[in-house]
């Protein structure tokens, strides 16, 4: 007689408990929010540990634990952003677990809590995640590239007229470049910029959204295609970079602006793999719904009278 063990998979929150479990994953993770990683380093290091107990973010992760075999993975949502994106996967070196997609799955539903719209993850386009992120309803919509623009502002010399912070009076021309440049089947999950933050050229044709951290400073360009000395004005956006205490700087190409790559190469910018951003929409949900109001069994409800119009014939 043959006893076969089924075991359930448990999905649970992260705790200070699971710590030996971080330690050991710590240098087998797929990261899956490139910005972050490269401004504010390992998502499993202590910076990024020490985010999980401040209860102001919205910051999740969760344990998948299946027959011996342990998955780790966290989620991120800003307040206000109509988005949240996957931060982590782990292990790595375990991207074809069966049970992945139902971990991915949980971590989604995290987000439909805090009232986002969609789910972002950014991955190699080579890697093995994607199968199951496609299980778990994700599908590509973009495809971007990092440049690493560190050295260009110590190489080359800036010109030009100088780059200034954005403004609120700037916002109404940034939304209208973000309007121009992005496909209009995106604006969805890509939205307008809503808040002043980054940098702006005379002549508001050109604009760099930019994220600060510890390890380098991320920028996320807007430019017209018809935009004239366009390497001249990435030189100095980089030259006159506010508060970058010598961090490192990346521009995030996505696929409908390619336009800016042959500029970056011959300026000798390093370019990194190139990534399929993907999303998952959810179904959002409305809590503490009103039923109908419903007349009382004994009310009684007077018909309307209806008079027929009396006319010569």
């Amino acid at each position: 007689m043959t006893i076969r063990v089924f075991y359930l998979m448990s999905i649970r929150p992260l705790d200070l408990l699971d710590l030996p479990i971080i330690a050991r994953y710590r240098n087998d993770v797929l990261t899956l929010d490139t910005t972050r990683a490269l401004t504010r380093g390992h998502p499993l290091g202590a910076m990024g540990l020490l985010a999980y107990v401040n209860p102001a973010r919205h910051l999740y992760a969760a344990l998948a634990n299946h027959e011996g075999s342990t998955l780790l993975g966290g989620i991120i949502h800003t307040r206000g952003e109509t988005f949240a994106k996957l931060l982590y996967l782990a292990p790595s070196s375990n991207l074809d677990d069966p049970n992945l997609p139902a971990l991915i799955e949980h971590l989604a539903a995290q987000a439909g809590e805090w009232q986002a719209y969609h789910v972002i993850a950014e991955v190699d386009e080579t890697s093995d995640v994607f199968i199951a992120l496609r299980k778990a309803g994700f599908s590509v919509y973009a495809w971007q590239r990092v440049w690493d623009l560190s050295r260009i502002g110590k190489t080359e010399s800036a010109s030009g007229a100088a780059w200034r912070r954005i403004q609120s009076i700037d916002l109404p021309a940034v939304q209208s470049l973000h309007y121009q440049i992005v496909p209009q089947l995106l604006h969805p999950v890509e939205p307008a910029p809503n808040r002043p933050n980054g940098l702006i050229h005379p002549g508001r044709r050109c604009f760099a959204n930019v994220s600060y951290g510890v390890y380098g400073v991320a920028l996320t360009p807007l430019i017209l295609p018809d935009e004239g000395q366009v390497s001249e004005k990435l030189v100095s956006l980089v030259s006159q970079l506010p508060d970058r205490r010598g961090r490192s700087v990346y521009l995030n190409v996505r696929s409908y602006q390619a336009w800016l790559e042959p500029a970056l190469e011959d300026l000798g910018a390093k370019a990194a793999p190139r990534q399929a951003v993907m999303v998952k929409h959810l179904a959002r949900y409305v809590k503490d719904t009103q039923p109908a109001r419903v007349p009382p069994s004994n009310a009684r409800i007077q018909p309307t009278q209806f008079r027929r119009a009396e006319s010569d014939e």
